[in-house]
């Protein structure tokens, strides 16, 4: 078994008990112990921190996945790789954390109306900010270096629990407000100390940069690099949390509700509708690092297999999860005591059909951004999040939660699209084949199969059946297309076993 199936198998299943966690947090423990103002609050900390941190490493994170393969030398310890890298969150956080003091009453004053409370705690943005900046450093580290399945652990299980663990303690009323907010930044900075441990344990990295072999590699060009990319995440983390960030700043339609209510509710909706792009998010962590190691190789041919399988099975896998959420959809609504929370969905429906969308390109970000043409990636996305911004401008006033959501699927789809036209255009390489229109047929001919089965009155019952009966026709559909060609392969070798 190669080292793409056997660590794929690892952070599937570390994906998917993250899922359940997180379903568990955010459907059954977070409404009940948390009021929708305090969801929202952490969701819009969260959400701005992520933002601007993601600028912070300076493009940093995308220069080792594109660059450390000419640096890796385990007997060297990678020529000091590791202290060269450090240098530039270090920087970066400096200048993200004087624009953010200097801009503070800006900030303050746009939110002051709608989200007080978060105003309230508006500092803690800066310690956030700095944990997730180097906790996707450290991330990045570690993929490089092959070991994938810890930072997926830390970040979806072990913060997830963490999590819980706080909710139930505030909600009995261990801590006070400000004790669990400084505690909800506080577990990111716990996952950042296990990250250094565990990378110190298992690579020995050295912080002393040997720069006489960064010389023959141009360090500019990495640091060329590192700023384009910055740009690019920039953008592309706007492009997902700038929903979240813009409904603070809103007056909602609700007039029993504020600004931080509709964050909250809002989302609890986007994050179970996201629940379909955890199988991109899993496998992404595997193949940037052997797609970033085809390119050094002029390797096309391998590169053209993982743009195939990346379409095929995420377009698989995110069907059966799109399905799965949306046949349930008023069943989990009903698990929630809070009935407001319905409100919301419209928004899973249309969050999770853009996701769907874009799943079916594959994985198409990495193979441009691991490319000599990564600079096309980055002005793409800096267009988009204008177009986005624009989208948010116009749907949300018209529509509130569902106008954030169209915006979101619409801006996400236009950048795929756009992507996709550019990796056939530049490099003649596009996804898709018969697999994906049998796969689409699939998830029509189960949906509405599904559909018109009648609720029962037990919204656990309920749940289970419509589950089953989901995954046994999806399941038979896939065996007898001949989708999944392991199948095939694999039930022969159980029969002789």
């Amino acid at each position: 078994m190669g080292i793409i199936q056997r660590q794929g198998i690892r952070n599937s299943i570390i994906t998917y008990v993250g899922i359940a966690l997180g379903a568990i947090s955010l459907i059954i423990i977070q409404p009940r112990f948390l009021t929708k103002e305090e969801i929202g609050l952490t969701r819009i900390l969260f959400s701005f921190s992520a933002l601007v941190a993601n600028f912070a490493p300076l493009g940093m994170n995308s220069t080792i996945l594109r660059y450390f393969p000419y640096f890796r030398n385990r007997d060297e310890r990678h020529y000091g790789f590791f202290g060269f890298m450090l240098l530039f969150p270090l920087l970066g956080f400096l200048l993200i954390a004087l624009t953010l003091y200097a801009f503070r009453d800006y900030i303050i004053a746009r939110y002051v109306g709608q989200s007080k409370l978060f105003t309230d705690y508006f500092y803690y943005i800066f310690p956030l900010t700095f944990f997730l900046s180097f906790i996707s450093i450290l991330t990045a580290y570690s993929y490089s270096i092959f070991r994938t399945s810890l930072p997926a652990l830390l970040n979806d299980i072990v913060v997830r629990i963490g999590g819980m663990l706080l909710f139930t303690a505030y909600f009995i009323k261990w801590l006070d407000r400000d004790q669990f907010v400084a505690l909800f930044v506080g577990i990111y900075g716990t996952q950042l100390l296990v990250l250094v441990f565990y990378l110190f344990y298992e690579d020995r990295p050295s912080i002393w940069v040997k720069w006489e072999h960064y010389k023959e590699h141009r360090p500019i060009r990495m640091f060329t690099y590192g700023l384009f990319m910055s740009l690019a995440g920039m953008s592309s983390m706007g492009l997902r949390y700038m929903d979240t960030l813009m409904l603070g700043t809103y007056k909602p339609q609700q007039a029993f509700l504020n600004a931080l209510d509709i964050v909250g509710i809002y989302s609890i909706a986007a994050f179970v509708a996201t629940f379909v792009e955890a199988p991109m998010n899993a496998l992404e962590k595997i193949i940037v690092p052997q797609v970033a190691d085809a390119w050094k190789r002029n390797d096309i041919e391998n590169i053209r297999d993982i743009y195939y399988k990346s379409s095929k099975y995420l377009s698989l896998l995110g069907g059966l999860l799109f399905l799965l959420i949306n046949l349930n959809i008023d069943s989990l609504f009903q698990l929630i005591p809070d009935k407001d929370y319905s409100l919301a969905k419209g928004v899973i429906f249309i969050i999770s059909l853009g996701t769907l969308i874009n799943m079916s390109t594959g994985n198409n970000d990495c193979i441009i951004y691991t490319s000599t043409r990564y600079k096309i990636l980055t002005w793409l996305l800096v267009g988009l999040v204008f177009i986005a911004f624009i989208n948010y401008k116009i749907f949300i006033p018209l529509f509130g939660m569902e106008g954030a959501a169209i915006a979101t699927a619409l801006s996400a789809t236009l950048y795929n699209l756009a992507k996709f036209g550019i990796i056939w255009r530049l490099f003649h390489l596009q996804p898709f084949t018969i697999a994906n229109l049998k796969v689409l047929g699939v998830i029509v001919v189960t949906g509405l199969s599904v559909y018109f089965i009648p609720s029962v009155n037990n919204p656990f019952a309920d749940i289970a059946i419509r589950s089953s009966i989901t995954g046994s026709i999806f399941g038979a559909l896939v065996y007898m297309l001949r989708i999944v060609p392991e199948f095939h392969h694999l039930i022969p070798f159980l029969k002789k076993k």
